[in-house]
């Protein structure tokens, strides 16, 4: 798999999105990280703007929402074979991975169902999912925000991808920035291994195989 991880929005390296993701099919962007946010005029026009720069930088995007899979792993696995990647906005992560875990986007991610030329990118919360363990996002984003039912629990764990922390908008000009260091310090008093990244910065990976990684 390739990996196209941005701190925020596009970032700096957004003229290689298209050689990341080619043009055979659709990305689908996913905003479910969003699901919580009560103001649904300001959600239409984030989503909206976030489709727009990403079809500015040559792609064909549609939407994919991860609610129309829930407990039913079969059609996502379907849905995403038409899509030469997705895209993960930012916003909750809890929320995000509460969704990935309800349709079974989660375990297509760390299966071996996924082509090498499939391509997963996103920003700030998009990224952090990836991530062995959540719990130093508890800092910023509200564990509690949102459930999409009663029966559903606060999911500490992330996919397991990355083997550190990955932490947006570090020393930047976002809202959260001043968190971050918060989150960074509780890294560093427990161990967790992590990379800070400034608003801009872009990871990309090639050739990643997708594992869990078992961390207590």
């Amino acid at each position: 798999m390739r990996f196209y991880l941005s701190s925020f929005k596009l970032g700096e390296q957004s003229h290689l999105l298209a050689e990341l993701y080619g043009n055979a099919k659709p990305v689908a962007y996913i905003a479910n990280a969003l699901d919580h946010v009560k103001d649904k005029a300001w959600f239409e026009q984030w989503v909206s703007k976030d489709i727009g720069e990403l079809s500015s930088a040559g792609l064909r995007v549609e939407r994919l929402d991860l609610r129309e899979f829930f407990n039913d792993e079969c059609s996502i696995r379907k849905a995403v074979a038409n899509y030469s990647g997705v895209w993960c906005s930012g916003g909750n992560v809890f929320v995000l991975r509460q969704a990935m875990r309800l349709s079974g986007f989660d375990e297509l991610m760390i299966g071996k169902d996924l082509s090498e030329e499939f391509t997963y990118g996103g920003y700030s919360a998009g990224c952090c999912v990836l991530s062995p363990t959540l719990k130093p996002y508890a800092l910023v984003d509200d564990p509690d925000v949102y459930h999409y039912s009663r029966e559903n629990e606060t999911i500490w764990d992330g996919l397991g991808i990355l083997d550190f922390a990955f932490m947006p908008h570090f020393q930047s000009d976002h809202s959260e920035s001043a968190l971050i260091d918060r989150e960074i310090a509780y890294c560093e008093a427990n161990g967790i291994s992590y990379r800070a990244f400034r608003d801009g910065e872009v990871l990309i990976l090639w050739g990643i195989t997708p594992r869990i990684v078992d961390y207590d």
